[in-house]
């Protein structure tokens, strides 16, 4: 290629820098094909990805911590470290409506502040650094959005940082380059580079030292049942802690028994036709959640109970009823409550006795209840405590008061003949299978 070529090519590039392109229809069919890659990659993402299984959101849950979607994040963190700085932060409007504002205000207005033809990226140096800085600050206040601005201990060490990284640096960078820009003009390309190298390095920094430094507590992993099989085994566990007491495992108690202050109460059988066939879905939750005071059950929701139940397991316990009991719905496999026991097989707690008990005993064998103080929700508590905590349960022991019980055998007192403790469960007996279950546990040492 001669120079007489280059030069022609050189002077023809430079026209069409000058020129530019039209907005229509060039740029808007640039556009147009960015924005469809960009909403393939979501379908993409949705259908092989997924959301992130949650449960449903509760309004009554008064421990829920809001929070904005992740493109918002870096707005949250701003906001946060603003509160950080004692001088500005008693001042909020400041940092919600005025800076916001003007970002959005300049943002607008560019068009018609900046009209320089030049396109080359030497001679668009400030503007290149401010949208470096600026993009850089939204990522890492993004990734920083879940560290606390206090530590535990009541630290503010991790807020420091953030602070500086998130805002200080930021902000004297940009003090820095309109500084650069008016001072040293045509010069300022070099300073702009590295003044945005040595900020970029500083964010950077003090960001990785507060991700460093940051203990995140501990958080309970809370597997959300996704299945129809596991949201009817969620409300049938849940049924079986708040249920059971009053209305039996089989939902077919007419009358309570063994309940303080409901003795005697008559109720409806809620497994029966009169009542799934007549209640649909959303009125059984809503009964569920406000109770039925002058029937003496108590409403079960969060916003009127603060150990009961939110929206969601409400939904798996009124599935379980439907799925169990109503003929018109059709079940699909749940695996048996326990393995079946073979001949000379010797049961343990963790797999026999355990879901047995949480399934039949633990709705009123819990604290706050009336149990003569006997617990059953581990197995140090099923032998060491209650009231007759030395006859509970013995070693091979076929007297055992929890044997006896549970084989509707009633304790009483030797001497005057009065009842000690009922049968169990009081509202209907346990199935064969199960008392044998037990029977030859406590035969065989009672296994853990």
């Amino acid at each position: 290629m001669t120079d007489e070529t280059k030069k022609k090519i050189n002077a023809k590039y430079e026209r069409e820098l000058l020129h530019g392109e039209r907005f229509w229809p060039d740029s808007l069919f640039k556009d147009a094909i960015v924005a469809l890659g960009i909403f393939i990659f979501l379908v993409l993402l949705a259908t092989f990805v997924g959301v992130h299984d949650s449960p449903k959101a509760d309004p009554s849950d008064t421990s829920y911590v809001p929070r904005p979607e992740w493109y918002f994040l870096f707005l949250f963190k701003f906001l946060a470290l603003y509160g950080q700085i004692p001088v500005f932060g008693k001042i909020e409007w400041v940092a919600t409506v005025l800076i916001p504002g003007i970002a959005i205000g300049l943002l607008t207005l560019l068009p018609f502040i900046d009209k320089s033809p030049q396109r080359y990226y030497a001679k668009r140096a400030m503007p290149i650094a401010i949208m470096t800085i600026m993009v850089l600050g939204m990522v890492l206040l993004t990734m920083t959005a879940d560290v606390p601005t206090v530590a535990a201990d009541g630290s503010g060490l991790l807020g420091n940082l953030q602070t500086v990284a998130g805002l200080i640096v930021p902000s004297l960078a940009y003090i820095a380059f309109v500084g650069m820009a008016y001072t040293l003009k045509e010069n300022a390309v070099r300073a702009i580079a590295w003044t945005t190298a040595l900020a970029a390095a500083l964010m950077i920094g003090f960001t990785a030292a507060t991700l460093a430094l940051y203990q995140p507590a501990a958080v309970a992993v809370i597997e959300i049942p996704t299945t129809l099989a596991d949201q009817i085994v969620a409300g049938q566990d849940l049924y079986s802690v708040h249920c059971v007491e009053c209305h039996g495992d089989d939902g077919k108690v007419e009358e309570i028994t063994g309940v303080e202050g409901l003795e005697g109460k008559k109720i409806s059988i809620i497994s029966s036709k009169d009542v799934l066939y007549t209640v649909n879905d959303a009125s059984m939750a809503e009964i569920i959640a406000y109770g039925r005071p002058d029937s003496g059950m108590n409403p079960f929701g969060k916003a009127y109970n603060p150990e009961g139940l939110t929206r969601s397991e409400i939904d798996y316990v009124v599935t379980f009823m439907r799925y169990t009991w109503d003929d018109r719905f059709e079940a699909p496999y749940i695996a048996p409550l326990y393995p079946p026991l073979a001949e000379g097989e010797v049961p343990s707690y963790s797999v026999h006795i355990e879901p047995i008990v949480k399934r039949y005993c633990i709705s009123c064998h819990r604290p706050g209840k009336d149990n003569n103080n006997y617990l059953m929700t581990s197995y140090e508590e099923l032998l060491t405590t209650g009231d007759n905590a030395s006859h509970n349960l013995i070693s091979n022991d076929p007297t055992s008061y929890l044997l006896q019980v549970i084989q509707q055998i009633p304790i009483t007192d030797p001497a005057s003949g009065e009842e000690l403790i009922g049968v169990m469960p009081p509202n209907k007996a346990l199935k064969p299978e199960i008392v044998e279950v037990f029977v030859r546990w406590v035969q065989a040492g009672m296994p853990k």
